[in-house]
């Protein structure tokens, strides 16, 4: 689950992160009242939206008056803000952070993530900070400084020191880079995120440490230990077709391309895409239904699938391990008949009572394409596009 950079500051303050002043504004007088409530001379007006890239599509600007805080709020608040990540089509600006300026001697870069190859949460410095760290990491990788947390020591004093060091922090910026890093990974670990990143992490002329801007992300498995963290969650920023999906626990994330795909177990999903690929499709969409699918989860799974006008085609690959083949028929014959569908349809069964399945499929009167294998069946969905 993600949240806006507001909510992030708000959650690092509980742990005494050092952020800038700063609050948010759903409306051009709130922007005005916070501005003046920050006191100074200078502000930060900064679009809140789930993406990177604010600043250069436009989303962060300068004030240096009153009246610039009130008409960059109202030029912001209901734009359409494209970044790379956004795509095309953007995002619509509901809500903005109000910050107070700050003189910045130096910009740096700080994020905790799980490194899944070690097993292990890793704290990442650089001083190559209001970069993206995926261009640092292809382009200078020897400026990334690495700390592993062996979680049943947790985040060290020393570890914290190793990386101030890194960043060539010096004086009271070292003391309070130190204490910054070590409030830092205690957020992330309590409030059991999977990512928190601080990019740019300032150093201002007067030694202080802020983040200046701050993201994070969630373990959606954790939210029931967190309903502060769930009652964050803005839909506005969600794929609606990912949110209709939740309701029914349905793994969904929507893609781009036009076979759609139901498929029961993450690893065979993954898998089932990578061979669309390789046949010459484009998946519209990763959808796991899970392992005991049923004739409601397949139903649901396909009004979600046909509701992305993009698909042309589906194809459906289920294993039957935990559940019958023939069951998993049954349901895609029932929500077939009940969702009206009108693109070709690809199924494979494999496993648990595949041939009585094959039978059902063969006997219903639908216009259903068996495929023995997965190879088989992704080139079908492909041919049946084309």
């Amino acid at each position: 689950m993600k949240i806006h950079e507001y909510q992030a500051k708000e959650i690092l303050r509980r742990f005494n992160v050092a952020t800038p002043k700063g609050a948010v504004a759903f409306s051009v007088e709130e922007a005005v009242q916070v501005a003046q409530n920050i006191g100074g001379n200078v502000w930060v007006v900064k679009a809140q939206i789930h993406a990177g890239g604010r600043g250069k599509g436009g989303g962060v600007k300068i004030a240096k008056s009153i009246d610039e805080v009130r008409n960059l709020a109202s030029q912001m608040l209901g734009m359409k803000l494209v970044t790379h990540q956004t795509g095309p089509e953007g995002k619509i600006v509901k809500r903005l952070l109000i910050e107070e300026g700050i003189s910045i001697a130096k910009e740096l870069y700080v994020g905790i993530t799980l490194d899944r190859a070690r097993s292990r949460n890793v704290v990442m410095a650089s001083t190559e900070g209001g970069v993206e760290i995926e261009k640092v990491a292809a382009e200078t990788p020897e400026l990334i400084f690495k700390e592993y947390v062996d979680p049943l020591i947790g985040f060290s004093d020393f570890q914290a020191r190793k990386l101030a060091f890194a960043l060539k922090l010096e004086g009271d910026a070292l003391k309070n880079g130190v204490r910054f890093l070590t409030a830092l990974y205690k957020a992330y670990d309590e409030m059991d995120a999977s990512l928190a990143e601080i990019n740019p992490l300032v150093i201002t002329t007067d030694g202080k440490v802020l983040a200046l801007d701050a993201k994070m992300n969630f373990d959606d498995n954790a939210l029931f230990r967190h309903p502060d963290v769930v009652a964050m969650r803005d839909l506005d920023e969600e794929e609606p077709l990912e949110i209709e999906a939740s309701k029914y626990n349905l793994n969904y994330i929507k893609l781009d391309g036009n076979v759609g795909c139901m498929v029961n177990g993450a690893g065979l999903a993954m898998a089932t895409m990578d061979i669309i690929k390789l046949a010459g499709g484009e998946p519209a969409n990763f959808l796991d239904v899970g392992g005991g699918a049923n004739p409601e989860t397949v139903e649901n799974g396909f009004k979600i699938i046909l509701a992305d006008k993009n698909v042309k085609a589906v194809l459906i690959n289920i294993f039957g391990g935990i559940v019958r083949c023939d069951r998993v028929a049954t349901g895609v014959v029932e929500a077939a008949k009940k969702v009206n569908v009108t693109v070709p349809i690809v199924v494979r069964l494999a496993g648990t009572n595949a041939e009585e399945a094959a039978v059902i499929l063969n006997n219903s009167g639908l216009n259903f394409s068996v495929a023995q294998s997965l190879q088989e069946a992704a080139q079908k969905v492909t041919q049946a596009i084309k």
